[in-house]
């Protein structure tokens, strides 16, 4: 016999915790068949999720022309400047249509990488001045991680 919630009159509270475990489940299948999670945003999800390193310090975004720049007449389409700081390390970008131009401050030996989305990271020589180059722009959302001496540096994610 059941009562007017379609569950049998004996059912304990077990019973019913079972039964939401269960319709749980079936919503999980369903929602799998008829709104599968899209292939790259998995793979962003994944991404994001290999990018937590406890070591890593996270680089603190302390300029951004987008907000911060004066707007200067006659200059149409001027690069974003980008300033980001991790302790004494500052980290200078500027963001333009042909690709990124960076400078590692103080100058130093390091590995950097573009990270960008569901693509690969990709990796960035510096030169001996501290500087680097990108021939092409970020096209979404990037961020950038930064191997220096043994730290990890990551900076906030932007869009390009």
């Amino acid at each position: 016999m059941t009562d007017d919630d379609g569950f049998p009159d004996d059912e304990g509270p077990g019973d019913a915790e079972f039964g939401a475990d269960l319709l749980e489940e079936e919503l999980r299948q369903a929602a799998a068949v008829l709104d599968p999670l899209p292939a790259e945003l998995l793979q962003v999800a994944m991404d994001a999720y290999a990018l937590h390193d406890l070591d890593a310090r996270i680089a603190e975004l302390t300029f951004d022309s987008l907000v911060d720049a004066i707007p200067v007449r006659g200059v149409e389409d001027p690069p974003r400047m980008l300033t980001f700081q991790a302790g004494e390390l500052t980290v200078d970008v500027e963001v333009t249509d042909d690709g990124l131009l960076g400078q590692v401050l103080p100058p130093q030996s390091a590995h950097i990488e573009v990270l960008g989305g569901p693509a690969a990271a990709h990796p960035l020589t510096v030169d001996g001045m501290g500087r680097f180059t990108a021939a092409t722009p970020p096209t979404g959302p990037f961020a950038l991680r930064l191997r220096a001496g043994g730290d990890v540096i990551v900076t906030e994610w932007l869009r390009a």
